[in-house]
């Protein structure tokens, strides 16, 4: 983290800006809820990739992160974070890569969902002697990955782990499926699957002998609508942080709960198509078109005033490599809108995607209330 005397209005475009006090807004009310709920959080924290992000879930009560990529696990070690779930299924190539984490005094969790995956661990043990807990990915909604909690295969993986030595640590599931909604009741059904099909597997494990303490569950929309999590020792959710287009569109945030944004600057027009020509094209905002299938398209983005004030009934319709086009929603030739933006103005877009959205930029430009900024790195790769 570096702070500048920098002015948001004197920022270079396009940049990738967070706004603290809505970011510190969400961060606190997921925590409030999960506290309320009775369950430990840890957040996934691939949505930011950003430790000083990581440093305020934290502060905020959270209970070890989740990862994407080994490269963030790495990352969040070196930095003190010790308790870590690398969500995305281990393969033989990967692990010499995380035990060396493990060797280090990362308490890593591994996660697999197949026969091979679960041998492989076990060949790795017999053959090196180090192994962290491994947990079972669980699919309740056939979103993804996962075995489903009545599958044969369930109890096939836990044995072969618990006999080659491998201590099964609990369960854990995502549902994806959630993304595609926006009702409150079927929110609220799809959580409640959520869990009870985490829980389910968890028990078979248990009624066979295999010990299985955690049961993890998580996405942003089911952790916001569950109405209780019985069984559940954990939840997990990532782009609450920032929130989205698409989250609002799931019906999960307001507008002015989207914490991350992109500066853009206006470079032109082409008045008789009504279109504003600024500097943030898909290299910035991302390729991202998720609200296309929601009840509202964003297009590539929600054009709002540097002060968030939302510029209503218009839309970044189109996005080239770094070039976007906005214009109105409705695809009417607005004739007003050079007068309006002229070259040189600076606005913000709202992401469809946060996480997409952040991952097209090494840093982000943090912003107080009092509108300083400081600049907070990001880490890509894997």
């Amino acid at each position: 983290m570096t702070s500048s005397t920098i002015t948001l209005d004197a920022l270079d475009t396009p940049a990738a800006v967070i706004d603290l006090p809505r970011m510190q807004h969400n961060i606190a009310r997921m925590q409030q809820r999960m506290n309320a709920l009775g369950v430990t959080f840890r957040p996934h924290v691939k949505t930011t990739k950003c430790l000083d992000v990581v440093r305020a879930q934290v502060a905020a009560g959270a209970q070890g992160i989740t990862v994407s990529t080994l490269k963030e696990a790495e990352a969040f070690f070196a930095a003190g974070i010790i308790d870590i779930l690398y969500a995305v299924g281990i393969v033989a190539a990967k692990l010499p890569r995380a035990m060396a984490l493990y060797r280090q005094g990362c308490h890593l969790k591994l996660v697999v969902d197949n026969v091979e995956a679960a041998q492989a661990v076990v060949d790795h043990y017999r053959t090196h002697g180090e192994c962290s807990e491994v947990w079972i990915e669980v699919d309740t909604d056939g979103h993804r990955s996962g075995i489903t909690p009545e599958q044969d295969a369930l109890l096939e993986v836990g044995r072969i782990l618990q006999d080659g030595g491998i201590k099964v640590g609990g369960v854990m599931t995502h549902a994806g499926s959630s993304y595609d909604l926006h009702d409150q009741a079927a929110l609220a059904a799809l959580a409640e699957q959520e869990r009870a099909g985490c829980v389910r597997a968890a028990q078979r494990l248990r009624e066979a002998g295999i010990p299985c303490t955690a049961v993890s569950v998580g996405s942003t929309p089911t952790a916001l609508a569950a109405e209780h999590l019985e069984g559940v020792t954990e939840v997990r959710a990532g782009v609450y942080v920032f929130f989205d287009l698409v989250m609002h569109n799931v019906g999960v945030c307001k507008i002015d709960e989207i914490a991350l944004s992109v500066l853009t600057t206006v470079i032109g027009h082409q008045a008789d198509k009504g279109w504003v020509i600024v500097d943030a094209g898909w290299m910035a905002m991302s390729r991202d078109r998720g609200t296309a299938k929601q009840l509202h398209d964003f297009g590539y983005g929600q054009p709002c005033a540097l002060d968030g004030t939302l510029f209503d009934g218009l839309t970044l319709i189109g996005a080239n490599q770094e070039h976007g086009i906005l214009a109105a929603s409705d695809g009417s030739v607005r004739d007003d809108l050079a007068t309006r933006f002229p070259a040189g103005t600076k606005l913000r877009i709202l992401p469809n995607h946060a996480c997409a959205t952040g991952a097209q930029f090494p840093e982000y430009h943090a912003v107080s209330s009092r509108g300083g900024v400081e600049v907070w790195g990001r880490f890509h790769g894997w």
